[in-house]
This record gives structure tokens, C-alpha cells and sequence, in this order.
């Protein structure tokens, strides 16, 4: 994803509901001078590309994310790392990367995708 489609999926995504291709220039518009039809290509390459899907209201379009900005980072990852030579070393170097807040952050992360350790544990709902 480009720098400007980039822009654009931020703030569909902050947004969370269907935006239009005015809504989305009046907001790029404060910090740039950009055209309706720059923005209106954006979208349609977004939608092209399917990150966002598109309803006609009226003559215009409304356009909603198809998935999360978390979902789409996590598919930047996992490219990343699977186009990689060496994927553990590559993992090895983004941990090093990760500031200590991150790494708390990934810890949690890996503890909600594994569970918990302990088969027998109540939190599994063990029979006793």
C-alpha cells in the first residue's frame, strides 16, 4: 500500500463506518491540496485491491474497510517474514527492534493465542 492509499485507509478505518470520497478529501484536504478525482482513483484502487467494499448511495459510492488496520499489519508481517531466507533470523531482528513495551505487548499476545500451560488447570475447566 502506498503513501496516499495509506492515508486514505487511515482514516477509513478511524472512522469505522461507510465514508465517502468527499469525506475523505475534505480531511486530506487539511493537511494537503489534493483533487476529488485523486481521491476518488484511491478508493476505486483500494476496492480494486480489496481492502474496502463499496455501496452506491445515490451517484456516489460509500466505501467501508474489508478488514482491520490490526489484520492488515498482521498480513505485512507474515509477508515480510515469509518471503524472508531466513525467517527465525528475521524474527530475531524485529523482536530486537521492539521497544519493552512491545515485547510486554507481544508476551500477552502469545499468551492468548497458546492458553494456558497447565492442561489440568481451572481456567481450562478441568473436571476434578
Amino acid at each position: 500500500m502506498g503513501e496516499l492509499e495509506d492515508s486514505v485507509m487511515t482514516r477509513v478505518w478511524k472512522w469505522n463506518r461507510p465514508v465517502t470520497v468527499r469525506e475523505v478529501l475534505e480531511d486530506l484536504q487539511q493537511e494537503r491540496s489534493i483533487a476529488y478525482t485523486t481521491v476518488m482513483t484511491v478508493l476505486d484502487n483500494l476496492h480494486q485491491k480489496g481492502w474496502v467494499r463499496r455501496e452506491a448511495e445515490g451517484r456516489a459510492y460509500r466505501y467501508e474497510a474489508v478488514s482491520t488496520r490490526a489484520a492488515y499489519a498482521a498480513a505485512l508481517m507474515n509477508e515480510a517474514w515469509s518471503r524472508s531466507d531466513n525467517p527465525a533470523a528475521a524474527l530475531v531482528a524485529f523482536f530486537g527492534m521492539m521497544s519493552p513495551e512491545q515485547r510486554e505487548a507481544l508476551s500477552d499476545a502469545m499468551r492468548i493465542v497458546q492458553g494456558p500451560e497447565n492442561p489440568g488447570s481451572p481456567e481450562r475447566g478441568a473436571e476434578r
